[in-house]
């Protein structure tokens, strides 16, 4: 049996973004957020589940938001920030979390068009989305920014080319826009999940058996992670208490990435 995983960290009185937040991750981050005082706007492609979401944290007396977003479309990406900001009157924490996966492929083979998807999501995407939210933190004169890379951002894999490219390059951004933006008030850090218990993974766990066992042969505490851990790294990064981190990337592993 699991222990139940509390965050205890405050965000009284601020308005924190999550992207992908219908499920997984991103919706662990939406409610820690919630739970924790803030002010949420949720954000997903999927519509009606990310309402839905947003709907069930406004119901037991939170303040949340759904939000309909592509973040491969920077028009859409620049509403989702307007949007929040309209209705709650700032932006103090931002986890760009939205992200997919590519089924695995020969480098030779692999279809352009399955590389620019992948990469117009989980690195455009994240591009897209912290250039509007930095317009505004930096009118504001301060913020917090999470992006979502993966432990296949500090590590390569075979017949995973895309993917790890994508997630290598959100690590670069998010080192690049640090410097450029510590001295602003603003911080800006990226999170580097292991493997996750998510649908996402589930999906691999089921279509991908044999390199899903292979993998958690590295992971050393013998376990999927859960959605709650990865949310307690993100909130712990937005919040005064990494007031000194600027531009990490955090592993949140298992122990992966130590080997």
């Amino acid at each position: 049996m699991q222990e139940e995983f509390v965050v205890n960290l405050s965000f009284d009185n601020k308005v924190a973004l999550v992207t992908g937040a219908a499920s997984g991750m991103g919706l662990a981050t939406a409610k820690a957020f919630a739970e924790a005082g803030a002010a949420v706007a949720l954000a997903d492609v999927n519509e009606t589940a990310v309402r839905s979401a947003a709907e069930d944290l406004a119901a037991v007396g939170h303040k949340a938001i759904g939000i309909r977003c592509d973040v491969a479309d920077e028009a859409e990406a620049a509403i989702m920030v307007q949007q929040t900001v309209a209705t709650f009157g700032r932006l103090d924490a931002a986890f760009n979390n939205a992200g997919v996966q590519a089924p695995p492929s020969d480098m030779a083979d692999e279809a352009a068009e399955e590389f620019d998807r992948v990469n117009a999501i989980n690195l455009r995407g994240v591009w897209a989305c912290m250039k509007h939210e930095l317009r505004h933190m930096r009118e504001q004169g301060s913020g917090a920014i999470v992006n979502c890379s993966s432990l296949g951002g500090l590590v390569g894999l075979p017949s995973r080319a895309a993917y790890h490219a994508s997630k290598h390059g959100v690590i670069g951004l998010t080192r690049s826009a640090a410097l450029e933006y510590a001295p602003r008030n603003i911080r800006i850090n990226a999170v580097c999940p292991g493997i996750i218990d998510t649908p996402m993974v589930a999906g691999m766990l089921v279509s991908q058996s044999e390199a899903m066992k292979e993998m958690m042969k590295d992971v050393p505490i013998g376990r999927l992670g859960r959605p709650e851990e990865i949310a307690a790294a993100v909130l712990w990064l937005c919040s005064p208490d990494a007031s000194f981190v600027i531009g990490h990337a955090l592993p949140v592993d298992g122990g992966y990435t130590v080997r």
